[in-house]
């Protein structure tokens, strides 16, 4: 079983919690607002595998210009 430090704040750690925050406002926002909402779902979903494929992430480069930290 895998088990992530959660011992300090890097910029992989803020991701997973701005992602799951987004995944889950905007799944909500679909089922009670409007379908709309859940393209944002999708972009989010697909940005998350860009990420895992290429290493390139908006998010992370927003993040690292606020001063988070990277894992290393």
């Amino acid at each position: 079983m895998y088990f992530a430090n959660t011992g300090t704040w890097h910029i992989e750690r803020f991701i997973r919690l701005i992602a799951g925050s987004f995944v889950l406002s905007s799944v909500l926002l679909g089922y009670f607002v409007n379908h709309g909402w859940f393209f944002f779902t999708g972009f989010v979903g697909t940005m998350l595998i860009v990420n895992a494929l290429t290493g390139f992430c908006p998010m992370g480069a927003v993040l690292k210009a606020l001063g988070a930290k990277d894992q290393c």
